[in-house]
């Protein structure tokens, strides 16, 4: 067994405290990390906080992680010791599903299980990367770019593939049009990859006042949605528009700016029901579509493009003593764009 300092949350109204976690004894296809980075995502709050339900505890959060290969099992052969690799979203799935045959093991049939809070096949709950270190089975392990410094890579483990998968999968290319909708931790990342696969990029955003950062993060063109008259003036303008908000908008009124066989895609989880006219669809023939975190297959090839066009995500690096803070801070959308915890200061 591996010893490893963590963080954790002891119940939903708890903060977060110093604890020890015992993480599986290396088996012939693991690898050991030394985790250096932890991203904060969304995700990680409402799991923290059981908004979502079924949540064990005491929970170490954390699926955004970046950090060093130690050591590895005897019959590892995509890893070495001195890698840099990161962990995203899930560290197991059935591998013999339609799904996972596919490289699409977020899909997986019988159930991906979680970094954190998932129980795992040995039936114990996983643990997640607000920790020093983590076993995990080398084929969902990825390799991180030298590009990419390990810090702003940590993120792109869950925001940046959240992102890259819809623009890819519904083509994001030159004489392409696409909106993101929120610049947020999710949407600053969205404007980056987009631009960088060289469609036009419009910024939908409450306001303006993150302008001059969607600007230069590759945006043509940024919206302010409080303004009735912005959906005048975009009305079936985009092929593509990618939701990354976590709030009930009117949806309705975002499907009139779609195109001919636009689509919309929904990447936020709000709290209530998405609500759309049939009419809304029927106009245009346009679609409504929603999607989650790539397979491990694409979250590498995420990583090898984001390095290739230089793209990581802003963030705020904290010590672990800060993380109930930055928890807040999120809530109040009061960072620009990622909390990444230094994990050296567990």
């Amino acid at each position: 067994m591996v010893t490893a300092a963590a963080y954790a949350v002891p119940s939903a109204e708890g903060a977060f405290e110093k604890t020890t976690i015992e993480r599986r004894e290396l088996g012939p296809l693991d690898v050991l990390i030394d985790i250096k980075f932890a991203g904060i995502c969304h995700s990680d709050i409402h799991t923290a906080r059981n908004e979502w339900g079924g949540t064990h505890y005491p929970v170490v959060p954390g699926h955004e992680i970046a950090g060093v290969v130690t050591a590895v099992g005897s019959e590892v052969t995509r890893h070495h010791v001195g890698d840099r690799v990161g962990v995203g979203c899930f560290v197991d799935s059935c591998g013999e599903c339609d799904a996972c045959r596919a490289d699409e093991e977020q899909y997986c049939e019988r159930r991906v299980t979680g970094t954190y809070n998932a129980r795992g096949r040995d039936g114990q709950w996983t643990q997640g990367g607000y920790s020093t270190h983590i076993v995990v089975t080398e084929r969902f392990v990825v390799s991180i770019p030298d590009a990419l410094d390990l810090d702003v890579a940590a993120p792109l483990l869950c925001a940046g593939i959240t992102l890259y998968s819809p623009l890819a999968h519904w083509g994001a290319r030159p004489g392409k049009k696409v909106a993101v909708i929120g610049m947020g931790g999710l949407g600053h990342v969205g404007v980056k990859i987009a631009h960088a696969m060289g469609a036009e990029v419009t910024v939908l955003s409450q306001s303006l006042g993150k302008k001059e950062d969607g600007l230069k993060f590759g945006a043509d063109h940024y919206y302010a949605t409080s303004d009735p008259e912005t959906f005048r003036t975009l009305r079936s303008r985009f092929d593509l528009i990618v939701n990354t908000v976590s709030v009930n908008l009117d949806i309705d009124a975002y499907m009139s700016m779609l195109a001919i066989n636009g689509t919309l895609v929904e990447l936020g989880l709000p709290e209530k029901p998405i609500e759309v006219r049939a009419f809304s669809l029927a106009a245009n023939r346009r679609s409504l579509a929603g999607s989650m975190v790539g397979g491990i297959a694409q979250t590498q090839e995420m990583l090898d493009f984001c390095a290739r066009h230089g793209i990581g995500a802003e963030i705020e690096v904290i010590s672990a003593d800060e993380i109930d803070a930055a928890y807040d801070r999120v809530v109040a959308s009061d960072v620009r764009y990622r909390f990444v915890i230094d994990v050296a200061t567990i």
